[in-house]
């Protein structure tokens, strides 16, 4: 075995240096890490790693560059009651890889088995490898951070692939090249957006249950190296890094900005059963909370493992993969799933060295940083418990506006408390509404067609007996399950879709819309498709001419809301900014708010705006307030009403926008 230079304990993972790469990797419990560098031909050379600073082990390697694959071999007690499972036999990936060649096949027990800790094979020449990857030459040119402030937020969730993959004559569909072309980016500015979710683009791995059954990880989230760039979506493999960068370049020229998806509460290890491909053979102990008495894995993301994000060097691992998503990408911000395992010490707290960490890293000061509040744990939902600056998903406002809309409640206020911005859960600690992200459905979930379309889930087609996916969607299929020709029906669906997006894009808070609602997308009532990389979740263009209205009207309540300052300014509605009335244009009463029957409201907003609120499936006649020189129509979902001499009249459900003449 040859010997190496000692190198430096930092930076961490492979670093090109004048004449040759510096490799630094952390493991408290291990009692030797070598270093395996693996030729074009897939040759293997070995270097014990020389030098130990603190739990670093490093070496520095001379006459190699970028390109150059490599894993590592980890010695070690192998005790699995303890929670160690040291075996050189199991080639590792580096955690801080920002590339990958190749990936784990485990499709039945026995390719499973050569990643198993207790196997004593080698599986050194079908295990993925680390790349070296060199400084970019990416021209950036003038690029700049939008920086679009909160009030004037409109985020679109969309997968990459989904998003683009049927396009119309788009060439490269379904990669990032496909998101940098300048007809997605037309379409995307002429709606109304202002910044892109996209779901995880960290390289990943298709679960064991998954290869089995033929089907894909399809969300992404299964997280195998944080910071690598997902090869899958991009037209050339081995320009994935490049072709993203060039995306997100393209999205700032046109002033969108670029939110990622991230996934820091687990990883790609899963459970006890699972292949061993990088933390888990360098440190199992410290990278996983495990039981003390038994090894096994704390699983409070529901996939096997939690991160243990209260070690030094797993924050230093987490806060150096975001800096590198900002500073080599450019991004504007980041989505954290199941945000309260980063949460944990192991109780939940806002904060943890986690959250601390971020709260101070200057990269991070002006990005847009958003939370998953729960996680299925003990004490797992925090919903209104993180702090400045998080923004968090409001599933209180998803389902209080599901449950008022699709005919289950009639409850005006609760609907009155989650369009001011859920004061409730988020109006302490000197935070704003836009901490309140508001939406009606994501990637998880129904689409808003199939919620307005379904009243059980249909996943079949994920291999499970229909047994995954929630089971309470707050839906309503309007009498018949699924597609339908009935006009009556059809009608009914889009004024519920129509009084649904207007009250997500008209409320107080930062709205996210899920690509595809606009237009009509819908998933066969599938409400978990997270393995359907497939016609089930690409974004269907040619059906969604259909849905033209439904786009246009989206595209106008958009615009509205950049007319109304009031919301811009992201404060807390007070008495001074907004009118609650009911149908009769004066203040809303106790026996008002108390009349589940009645459905019907009237907000007045500063700045001359008016929003008559109908709930119920039949009409109602309102009488708009006086307090102004008349009052002009601006947004109506249908043409079935009257309005005249101040009176508006509705034979239907719906959200009406006025204007003060």
């Amino acid at each position: 075995m040859k010997k190496l230079d000692s190198g430096c304990p930092y930076p961490m993972g492979a670093t090109v240096c004048d004449g040759g790469v510096n490799f630094a990797v952390y493991s408290a419990n291990a009692t030797a890490v070598e270093l395996c560098l693996f030729d074009e031909k897939g040759l293997e050379t070995r270097f014990r790693l020389p030098e130990k600073s603190g739990f670093i082990w490093h070496g520095f390697v001379p006459n190699i560059g970028a390109g150059q694959r490599y894993g590592y071999r980890v010695h070690g007690e192998y005790a699995p009651q303890k929670g160690y499972f040291f075996n050189p036999n199991k080639l590792l990936i580096d955690p801080y890889s920002k590339a990958l060649d190749g990936e784990p096949c485990f499709r039945n027990a026995e390719q499973l088995a050569w990643y198993r800790p207790e196997d004593l094979r080698d599986n050194g020449k079908i295990a993925p490898k680390s790349v070296v990857v060199g400084a970019s030459h990416f021209d950036w040119g003038d690029d700049t951070p939008p920086n679009i402030p909160y009030g004037k937020t409109i985020i679109y969730e969309a997968h990459i692939k989904g998003l683009t993959k049927l396009f119309p004559d788009l060439a490269h569909a379904g990669t990032y090249r496909a998101l940098a072309d300048k007809r997605v980016i037309h379409y995307l500015k002429d709606l109304g957006i202002t910044a892109v979710e996209l779901l995880p683009i960290q390289e990943h791995v298709d679960e064991r249950h998954l290869q089995a059954l033929g089907l894909v990880n399809y969300w992404g989230y299964n997280t195998l190296s944080h910071f690598a760039v997902e090869r899958d979506y991009a037209a050339n493999p081995l320009q994935a890094a490049d072709e993203f960068r060039q995306a997100v370049k393209a999205l700032h020229a046109a002033g969108l900005e670029v939110i990622l998806d991230v996934v820091y509460n687990h990883t790609a290890e899963q459970d006890e059963f699972g292949a061993m491909m990088c933390q888990r053979g360098l440190d199992n102990v410290n990278w996983y909370w495990v039981e003390a008495e038994t090894g096994h894995y704390i699983n409070w993301a529901g996939t096997g493992n939690a991160l243990k994000m209260v070690k030094r060097d797993m924050l230093r691992w987490a806060a150096d993969s975001l800096r590198y998503w900002v500073e080599e990408f450019h991004v504007d911000g980041f989505r954290f799933d199941l945000g309260t395992v980063m949460g944990r010490e192991p109780t939940f707290d806002v904060y943890s060295g986690f959250f601390a960490l971020v709260y101070q890293e200057p990269t991070l000061a002006d990005k847009k940083l958003i939370v998953e509040a729960w996680d299925i744990g003990a004490d797992g939902y925090h919903l209104g418990d993180f702090a400045f600056p998080y923004s968090e998903w409001n599933g209180a406002f998803r389902d209080d506006m599901r449950r008022f809309w699709c005919w289950q409640s009639g409850d005006l206020g609760k609907f009155a408390t989650r369009f001011a911005g859920s004061a409730d859960i988020f109006h302490k600690c000197g935070r704003r509404p836009s901490a309140s992200l508001n939406f009606i459905t994501a990637h998880d979930g129904f689409t808003l067609r199939d919620l307005v379309s379904y009243k059980h889930k249909h996943n079949l087609a994920n291999g499970e007996q229909n047994r995954d996916g929630h089971n309470e969607n707050i839906s309503h299929n309007h009498g018949v399950e699924g597609d339908t020709d009935n006009l009556p029906i059809k009608q009914l669906r889009e004024l519920t879709s129509k009084a649904l997006l207007a009250s997500l894009l008209l409320a107080n808070g930062t709205p996210m819309l899920l690509a595809g609602d606009e237009m009509g997308n819908t998933q066969a009532g599938n409400n978990n498709a997270y393995c359907q990389d497939n016609s089930i979740t690409w974004l269907d263009w040619a059906a969604a001419e259909e849905y033209t209205g439904l786009r246009d009207y989206v595209r106008e309540l958009i615009a509205l809301r950049g007319e109304m300052r009031v919301l811009h300014e992201n404060h807390w509605f007070s008495d001074e900014t907004v009118s609650w009335l009911n149908v009769n244009g004066t203040a809303m009463t106790l026996e008002n708010w108390q009349d589940t029957s009645r459905k019907a409201m009237q907000i007045q907003l500063i700045g001359g705006w008016l929003i008559c609120v109908n709930g119920k499936r039949d009409g109602e006649f309102f009488r708009l307030p006086e307090n102004v020189n008349g009052w002009r129509i601006r947004s109506a979902p249908c043409d079935d009403f009257v309005f005249k001499n101040n009176k508006l009249a509705v034979k239907n459900m719906g959200v009406w926008v006025f204007q003060a003449a």
